[in-house]
């Protein structure tokens, strides 16, 4: 069966995706014409401030299940409080946020707004059209040193040929990022072959409007790790000054991993994990990659924990990503938040309490500034993972640019990555390995303080029963197991994993005795990623069910596994007069990308213990 050819039209887009440098330095001018692209020092400035400068992580938190509507009866977020349901009369942030909360077009969204669909879509489609742009520069100095195939690329300069593997990984990234955004997760060859994804763009813009065909899923894909393959053969750290903020060597590998583990090749996950995390049994590596919740220990305000998250010195930090976005002022204090059972799911783990018996809340996110919050009402949750970088521009006037970094790449979600690789190979013994050292290093590197605080099982002066346990062989079973007690603490836990009749994919078969390795996977990968956005991707990919219920009376909103509603639609910008979603076209950037704001108001969070 021929699947149906669809055409896109992108108009160029090119000096869009020089605002923003991904270093430390947010104002570094870049060179915005193609013409002056001459030298190697050209192109490592264009791609140096050409990553994407928009931020994906509302839209995919808002799409998924980690927030609910605060105006729709909900049960409180705390465990501790009386679980009545109640319901508030909280404002939007924006009315596009009301439509794509019901799964909606935002149609009422536009390219200004900074966390839209559409300035997605615009600002990263212009990181791709410079990427090409720098590819066709590297070609044109090659053919000047007579090189003038891209299999001869070892013989280029090693500079010249580093700047060719970070263009190819950026562009590798970023079609991935839009791909899982607006498109159908990978199922398998047969069923991604008939599905629509987006044009894989690889030629630079020479025209206002250009016509792309779009590819399906599987073609898609194709091209993507064709490109990370080949980005992985010259990567290089030597000519970074600051490598967190670039694809270097460990984030090609994590880029890899997911990839793979998204593309179901569950070997290849396997090995690049174990390029950055040493192999299974080599615990000194792990334990150095592993997050470090010691480094929270004197942190007392937002600013304090957000700045050690978001540090590029971390070990577990393999990536960082600065972008403009006012993402931690709209996720708490408006209408839709990480509140109400989501926030128990999501960041008390309110399903696995065995972990910690006499204790109601993750020891981790109490340690870490992931559960801020406004006493006074239940707005829901704030984490500083995602805390504001205020770029003052007029300390007068108290205006500057809002950044947000985002962790792009991480060796604790890598960890996870390799253990859901293990699990689907039937590997139990390696998933488990993985899935207990997420936890138990966690516990481990607390300081001294926070042991005692909470009672870590095996810390120092411990006296009692543990309240927080480390995790066991029998406890992973017991704890993820459902149906062997109340269910209502246990939502996160199934008794089976079904990749079939969700429309998944019939090659992946989950045995009875790894569903609660799913079970402990899932939950640890939406704590993990809460407040990031993949949770979205990963509710496409594993073709889970979920439902939004919106406004006082409940609005029933549910999205099945093959739901067409998974796809976050086209903006109304990019979509063509009269043709639908299956022929669109890519709006320019608006020329005031960099909106100045006013300095955010005083940190007024306070840690609920």
């Amino acid at each position: 069966m021929t699947m149906k050819k669809y055409i896109l039209q992108i108009s160029s887009v090119f000096a869009a995706a020089l605002m923003l440098t991904a270093c430390s330095d947010f104002l570094d001018k870049i060179p915005d014409e193609r013409t002056e692209l001459l030298t190697e020092d050209n192109i490592v400035d264009l791609l140096k401030g050409s990553y994407p400068a928009t931020n994906y992580q509302y839209v995919c938190e808002l799409s998924s299940d980690n927030m609910i509507d605060n105006n729709a009866p909900h049960l409180p977020s705390g465990p501790w409080d009386k679980q009545v349901e109640n319901h508030y009369n909280y404002a939007s942030s924006s009315r596009w946020t009301d439509e794509m909360f019901r799964f909606e077009p935002a149609e009422s969204a536009t390219i200004n707004d900074g966390e839209s669909p559409g300035r997605i879509w615009s600002q990263w489609y212009s990181t791709i059209a410079a990427a090409n742009a720098a590819l066709e520069a590297i070609d044109n100095l090659a053919a000047k040193q007579g090189i003038t195939d891209r299999k001869d690329y070892d013989q280029l300069p090693a500079r010249l040929r580093a700047t060719y593997a970070e263009a190819l990984l950026l562009r590798s990234y970023t079609h991935f990022v839009l791909a899982n955004i607006f498109s159908q997760a990978y199922k398998n060859e047969a069923r991604s072959s008939q599905e629509i994804c987006l044009p894989y763009v690889t030629e630079t813009e020479t025209q206002l409007i250009k016509n792309y065909e779009r590819l399906n899923v599987a073609e898609f894909y194709k091209h993507v790790i064709e490109d990370m393959e080949e980005g992985l053969r010259y990567v290089s750290d030597s000519y970074y000054d600051t490598p967190k903020y670039h694809f270097n060597t460990l984030a090609a590998h994590a880029f890899a991993a997911r990839v793979y583990l998204f593309h179901h090749d569950w070997e290849k996950v396997i090995e690049h994990a174990n390029v950055v995390l040493g192999e299974i049994g080599d615990e000194s590596t792990l334990q150095r990659m592993s997050m470090d919740y010691s480094i929270f220990a004197d942190c007392a305000s937002s600013d304090d924990y957000g700045k050690q998250w978001q540090h590029p010195d971390l070990n577990n930090n393999l990536m960082l990503l600065v972008t403009y976005s006012t993402y931690s002022r709209i996720i708490f204090g408006y209408r839709y938040s990480v509140a109400g059972e989501a926030a128990q799911n999501a960041m008390h783990l309110y399903t696995i309490s065995e972990l910690w018996p006499n204790y109601y809340g993750n020891p981790i996110a109490f340690v870490s500034g992931m559960l801020f919050s406004n006493s006074q009402h239940d707005y829901g949750f704030y984490s500083c993972k995602i805390n504001e970088e205020f770029e003052m521009t007029d300390k007068i006037a108290q205006t500057g640019y809002p950044h947000q970094v985002i962790r792009v790449f991480t060796a604790m979600d890598l960890l996870l990555e390799r253990a859901e690789a293990n699990i689907m190979l039937g590997n139990l013994t390696d998933a488990g390995h993985d899935l207990k050292a997420y936890w138990n290093n966690s516990l481990n590197s607390f300081s001294d303080r926070d042991k005692k605080s909470y009672s870590v099982e095996g810390s120092a002066d411990l006296v009692g029963s543990p309240k927080v346990k480390l995790l066991t062989d029998d406890l992973l079973v017991k704890a993820f197991t459902n149906g062997t007690t109340d269910k209502t603490k246990r939502n996160n836990c199934f008794d089976d994993w079904d990749f079939i009749t969700t429309n998944i994919s019939s090659d992946i078969v989950i045995s009875p005795e790894a569903v609660p390795f799913m079970n402990c996977l899932n939950s640890f990968r939406r704590f993990e990623h809460n407040f990031e956005g993949i949770r979205f991707f990963d509710l496409k990919r594993w073709g889970m069910e979920w439902t939004h219920y919106f406004g006082p009376d409940k609005e029933v909103y549910t999205l099945t596994g093959d739901d067409v509603r998974r796809a976050v639609e086209a903006p109304w910008e990019a979509r063509a007069n009269g043709a639908g979603s299956s022929r669109v076209e890519l709006a320019p950037a608006p020329s005031a990308a960099r909106l100045e704001m006013r300095l955010p108001r005083p940190d007024e969070f306070e840690k609920k213990n």
